[in-house]
């Protein structure tokens, strides 16, 4: 997802355009890796010296609730990245160590599907955590 599509979806739902959540944006899309609530601050905080946590944890999570950011957990914490703006459906391999990621083209829900007949599935998430070749 792009900036300017973030903002319309913001916009739509009644969020005011503000400098910290510009900021938390700016930064998601100059990076395709997770990242972390502390990693934002970490950036935020020349800018904002008296930043919280607690807002930028707030604005990370109306983020996701909007489709804006996907989450997934790592090591006991949340990681957070820009929403994938694809036009087809994939899943992710999750480097544990650098956080990138590499889009997978498979679903394994179809084989998971046959398996569990008379169940109906409303959704799912598939993610595969290792390390990338960079870091093995």
């Amino acid at each position: 997802m792009n900036i300017e599509k973030a903002w319309e979806i913001l916009k739509k739902e009644g969020f005011k355009k503000t400098d910290k959540r510009e900021q938390i944006l700016e930064i998601f899309s100059q990076t395709e890796k997770y990242i972390t609530a502390r990693d934002i601050l970490d950036v935020m905080m020349a800018e904002h010296p008296g930043m919280s946590y607690d807002t930028i944890y707030r604005n990370l999570s109306t983020f996701v609730d909007l489709g804006i950011l996907e989450e997934t957990e790592l090591t006991g914490e949340k990681h957070f990245r820009m929403q994938c703006e694809a036009d087809h459906h994939h899943h992710h391999f999750i480097c544990m160590s650098c956080g990138n990621i590499k889009e997978i083209h498979y679903c394994p829900m179809e084989t998971l599907q046959n398996a569990i007949p008379g169940y109906q599935i409303e959704n799912h998430k598939f993610e595969i955590y290792g390390n990338c070749p960079e870091c093995h």
